[in-house]
């Protein structure tokens, strides 16, 4: 497989987060509607997808330029704070427990454009240190707009009223008002989709003209009020992600581990309770059964170096949904290797 870099410019706000298997599942319903995607047709590539994923998403992660380089901002990984943030040496109890509540603010972890993940010199940065860097390279416009934020994504609350004709007015049941929260990201904000193609099925023309198509008609909850629209940029090929002597992966995506491949793992369960798009979305039963997955930012630590010989990890998940059987869920993510070499 080829791993390909999609730049995602948001243009408006989403009620669903950009994940890699709500990517996949978008992509399948173009698919579907478009055969001429995937060599063959969608139906053939499902058919086999359990042992040949034919496209593997990452989720969206920013992409910002910081004195001259470009960066990814991708999510600090789920390990011990122990493992990542080493005390200083001579610090009290106190001091030690003051730099723990410091250090559990930096959500975000500073990746070169090479992909190249070494613990001992990567970058932790905070919601507000990010902003500062991304609000840098901001016009002048952006950076009027955006005074006075502190945060790189923001939400904010959207109310929803639906007028009963009987009596042009709300009420009760399904007249009720109801609020959602939505979010947003500032205005020129460049989000990095990592993609991994089976050229056999598809290429990354295709693939960005689907996504293409998914960012006019609009992403995830409440497109059809005009949340999840946003633009392509460019796209890229990348080397596969490699390491010296690696022993442990980093997930891009939400992923579900295949059992009994790995010694260790550090993860925060993620629930995909999904649900069907499009016509499905009107169909008796549009939910799909949930899905626990381990979210993006996970580290697993394999037992064989065959694990390194693919450029994801994870399984088809089936069997998810009662209105169509063909149904698959993304279980797989791309990673970076790594070498894990600190102890708790």
């Amino acid at each position: 497989m080829k791993l390909y870099e999609i730049i995602i410019k948001p243009l408006s706000a989403f009620g669903t987060p950009l994940k890699g298997d709500t990517l996949f599942g978008h992509f399948c319903w173009q698919a579907a509607y478009d055969p001429s995607l995937l060599n063959g047709g969608l139906d053939k590539w499902i058919a086999c997808y359990q042992e040949k994923p034919f496209a593997v998403f990452s989720s969206a992660w920013p992409k910002f330029d910081d004195d001259g380089k470009f960066f990814y901002a991708f999510k600090r990984p789920d390990l011990p704070l122990s493992l990542l943030f080493a005390p200083s040496a001579g610090d009290d109890k106190r001091k030690t427990f003051e730099g723990r509540k410091e250090n559990k603010k930096k959500k975000w972890m500073k990746v070169k454009e090479g992909l190249l993940l070494d613990f001992k010199s990567v970058e932790y940065l905070t919601d507000k240190e990010l902003m500062e860097k991304v609000r840098n390279q901001a016009t002048d416009d952006t950076k009027r707009i955006m005074r006075g934020e502190k945060y790189f994504c923001s939400e904010f609350t959207r109310q929803h009223n639906t007028i009963n004709r009987m009596t042009m007015t709300t009420g009760e049941g399904m007249f009720a008002p109801f609020t959602e929260t939505s979010f947003f990201y500032y205005p020129e904000t460049e989000l990095a989709v990592f993609a991994l193609i089976d050229e056999e099925a598809t290429d990354i023309g295709r693939i960005c003209a689907a996504m293409e198509k998914i960012g006019k008609f609009g992403f995830g909850k409440d497109a059809s009020t005009g949340c999840g629209r946003f633009d392509i940029g460019e796209d890229s090929e990348l080397e596969l992600p490699s390491a010296d002597s690696p022993n442990a992966c980093y997930m891009l995506a939400p992923t579900v581990p295949e059992a009994g491949r790995f010694y260790d793992h550090y993860f925060i369960p993620f629930v995909r309770f999904g649900k069907h798009g499009d016509v499905l979305a009107t169909s008796e039963n549009p939910f799909k059964n949930p899905v626990v997955m381990a979210d993006e930012g996970a580290v697993f630590m394999p037992k064989s170096e065959n694990v390194f010989k693919k450029p994801y990890i994870g399984r088809a998940v089936l069997n998810t949904s009662k209105s169509m059987k063909q149904t698959v869920v993304q279980g797989y993510a791309p990673y970076l290797p790594f070498r894990l070499e600190m102890k708790i």
